[in-house]
């Protein structure tokens, strides 16, 4: 059964930095590529940064390049999400995600199969206090 499961937000200032986890269970990290995605209310799901499983490579929003990163500890199951100097424009629920493709952008069922997100997991809500 594959589960994701996201945790780690709450309240941070702006300028400050929070991580989120997201545990990865029923599947290994090289059968899919994990992906951050956030929606703030009232706006699209958007992915924002993603590493591939075919080429490892790691894949961002403009939004998001040289604030957040990627990483993953292999022996816990854990993708985790670093996000610094963070923005009020940041605050949304996050979600982790698994699919075969990365995909980066406004997310929705339109994409097509080849970015389809297959597993999503439960969000975590960050708020960004100015």
């Amino acid at each position: 059964d594959v589960q994701l499961q996201a945790s780690g937000g709450g309240l941070a200032q702006a300028g400050g930095s929070l991580r989120l986890s997201c545990l990865v269970s029923g599947f290994t990290f090289g059968d899919y590529a994990i992906g951050w995605f956030r929606q703030a209310p009232g706006k699209e799901r958007e992915g924002v940064l993603c590493r591939s499983a075919v080429d490892g490579r790691t894949y961002s929003a403009g939004s998001v390049e040289g604030r957040f990163t990627i990483s993953s500890e292999n022996a816990k199951n854990t993708v985790y999400l670093q996000m610094n100097s963070l923005k009020p424009e940041d605050t949304a629920v996050y979600f982790c995600a698994a699919s075969e493709h990365c995909f980066i952008g406004d997310y929705s069922d339109s994409v097509g199969d080849y970015y389809r997100v297959h597993y999503w997991g439960k969000g975590t809500l960050v708020t960004v206090s100015s």
